[in-house]
């Protein structure tokens, strides 16, 4: 499954209301920096297989414009990307998106 392919294929974000909520007061990210991530590059992205039982889910590392680290949780709804979790990169998800971007 080409991840980035089926990413092109997308028109726009769909955000749960409760998603949004959790994710601001619990890890302050607005959506507009979640949504960065998909824009610059390199974007780290793989399957969720522990997670994808009914509906596809992926993962992703990447940063904002202002050069935050952040790891996504999403799926895709149609044509659009459905942000599930989003919060800072732990110290081994820095480690691994480093070792990606050398290599990217």
């Amino acid at each position: 499954m080409d991840i980035q392919q089926i990413l092109n294929g997308c028109q726009w974000f769909q955000w749960d209301q409760g998603n949004d909520l959790k994710s601001w007061l619990k890890h302050h990210v607005s959506k507009s920096e979640a949504e960065q991530v998909f824009f610059n590059e390199p974007l780290l992205l793989v399957v969720d297989q522990g997670h994808s039982h009914q509906e596809a889910r992926f993962r992703g590392l990447g940063y904002t414009d202002e050069r935050r680290f952040l790891f996504i949780v999403f799926t895709i709804r149609e044509d659009f990307v459905r942000i599930i979790s989003v919060r800072d990169m732990n110290k081994k998800e820095k480690v691994d998106y480093e070792k990606f971007k050398a290599g990217a």
